[in-house]
């Protein structure tokens, strides 16, 4: 099954909280995630540099970590949404705020836009802005388990959307994990993935492309 770009948000089996982001594409699969100081960008890979010209939505921030807080989204809303959290605004609001402001992409499938946050403990959030909905909603989160949202298909906040078979330990093997892991080894198409997972006073960070 073809579900596009998948954000998700879950804990670890020792209890640590972890944001993780995929890339699926048909369109422009010549992508991967650079990590950067306290971030992760996705940008054309070498020599691809041209497809910035066919579409303005496949480079974007898609982790910012701002103090106890990691957020992840599929495009340029992460920004903004990191820095309303930062300013103090609580997750929820900021989440809700971003979507509204930003709307889905519009491209020719009206993708929509979608984020997950958590902090170095507590709950974890999800949120989605369709041509037809916005839906934020805070997730309780449970050792081994990873909720998801993604562009198409999947693309509602729903306990049918609960991956039980998250087993990663580090930031590493939760890209390993959103790529092929669990729920997300029957969805197609991957091409790079990043992670943050909770330490003690910050997030540890890291990418794999296919």
């Amino acid at each position: 099954m073809y579900i596009g770009r998948i954000v998700a948000v879950g804990m670890t089996p020792q209890g640590k909280n972890a944001v993780m982001y995929r890339v699926s594409s048909r369109s422009f699969p010549n992508r991967e995630a650079c990590l950067n100081t306290n971030a992760v960008s996705i940008r054309p890979r070498a020599g691809f540099e041209a497809d910035l010209m066919k579409s303005p939505y496949i480079t974007y921030n898609c982790i910012r970590v701002v103090g106890r807080y990691a957020v992840v989204s599929n495009g340029s809303h992460t920004d903004p949404i990191a820095e309303k959290i930062a300013m103090g605004m609580p997750p929820r609001d900021a989440i809700a705020l971003g979507l509204l402001a930003m709307d889905y992409e519009k491209d020719d499938y009206n993708t929509p836009r979608i984020v997950a946050v958590t902090a170095l403990d507590g709950a974890g959030f999800l949120g989605i802005v369709r041509h037809d909905a916005l839906q934020v909603k805070e997730i309780q989160l449970k050792p081994g388990q990873a909720w998801y949202l993604a562009t198409y298909e999947k693309n509602e906040v729903s306990d049918a959307n609960v991956d039980n078979a998250f087993k990663a330990e580090n930031a590493a093997e939760t890209c390993d994990h959103v790529i092929g892991g669990g729920a997300f080894a029957d969805f197609e198409l991957p091409v790079t993935a990043a992670a943050a997972i909770a330490e003690k006073t910050s997030f540890e960070l890291a990418v794999k492309t296919v």
